[in-house]
């Protein structure tokens, strides 16, 4: 083994999860070992999430929580969070900083990731990656960057510095709010930059409600204590850019079939993968109402999947709004 080699846990094996993988595995002198909840044999050097992927040798795949590690990210639906951290606190030695590495909000309580692990990993440093990331091309080591935020900006910074590559470029905040209402709501907008195109609204349509989201999250981040000036950067306006315009994100190409006419029920049955939007939306929208955060696009996305309106509906709720100031 290498002196002072860097331990990277990583818990959860789906596409993000395997990229991460592969990203923190180029680090020099780390070793990284890889949760999964269904473990494969050593020589399985590529997982079904990510095919075509060949993990580095530096990484070890395994189905035990670690007791000890540098730092450990979590990479777990947002909905299995609660469950998972849990788990891991049993096994986790204290002072193990872990990062959060999923986007949305608990659907039964509209709590953001952090807030969970502050009930199930209390005293634990903890923090927060997020930002305009493909997992595929981060895997195939195509540049790219993220910002990691936690309440304790000199955890950030730290953390950052660790994580960072020449082709994974690591950028430290302090927002953790805005850094997570970011990452929850631009997959409920995505949906909706998704429907958009389906129903041939056309370019136009979709930079309009891209930029007048970025307002509502703008002042849901501010209503939360968050800062407004953090969806100007990667976690925000980045990762609206990509979700909304990317072929290959989850979110937008399930809001475009159901642009197409194709309902939510049969889009969902042909899918393995998770498109975090359809759950985060309600308690995004309740969120926003408990605090009278103005966010009418989030609120007709949420109406429009619990078909609560059809998209003519849907369109007529936003074009026909008094006209604002900007």
């Amino acid at each position: 083994m290498i002196m002072n080699q860097r331990h990277i846990a990583i818990i959860g094996a789906g596409a993000w999860g395997t990229a991460l993988a592969c990203a923190t595995a180029r680090i020099k002198a780390t070793r990284v070992t890889l949760w999964m909840r269904h473990p494969v044999a050593p020589n399985v050097r590529q997982l079904p999430r990510l095919p075509g992927i060949t993990l580095p040798e530096n990484v070890t795949t395994t189905g035990e929580f670690p007791a000890e590690a540098d730092c450990v990210l979590l990479v777990v639906p947002v909905q299995t969070v609660r469950d998972v951290s849990t788990l891991l606190e049993k096994t986790l030695n204290p002072g193990i900083p872990v990062i959060i590495c999923c986007k949305g909000l608990e659907q039964k309580t509209s709590l953001l990731p952090l807030s969970i692990l502050a009930e199930t990993m209390p005293n634990r440093p903890t923090a927060v990656l997020s930002g305009p990331n493909f997992a595929i091309e981060v895997a195939q080591n195509l540049p790219a960057a993220a910002t990691l935020a936690s309440a304790d900006f000199d955890l950030a910074k730290s953390l950052s510095h660790q994580l960072n590559t020449s082709f994974f470029r690591i950028y430290a905040s302090a927002d953790v709010i805005g850094v997570q209402l970011a990452g929850a709501a631009k997959n409920v907008i995505a949906i909706g930059a998704g429907v958009t195109m389906g129903a041939n609204m056309g370019e136009n349509a979709r930079a309009a409600l891209m930029t007048r989201a970025l307002a509502e999250l703008s002042r849901l981040a501010e209503a939360n204590g968050g800062r407004a000036s953090t969806l100007a950067g990667l976690s925000g306006m980045g990762d609206l850019i990509l979700t909304c315009t990317g072929a290959g994100s989850r979110n937008y190409s399930l809001g475009l079939e159901l642009g197409q006419g194709k309902s939510l029920q049969e889009i969902l049955a042909s899918r393995t993968t998770v498109a975090e939007g359809v759950l985060t939306a309600p308690a995004l929208l309740q969120r926003a109402q408990e605090q009278h955060v103005r966010t009418p696009i989030i609120e007709t996305v949420t109406r429009f999947l619990s078909e609560e309106i059809t998209l003519d509906e849907a369109r007529t709720r936003l074009l026909e709004r008094p006209p604002t100031i900007e």
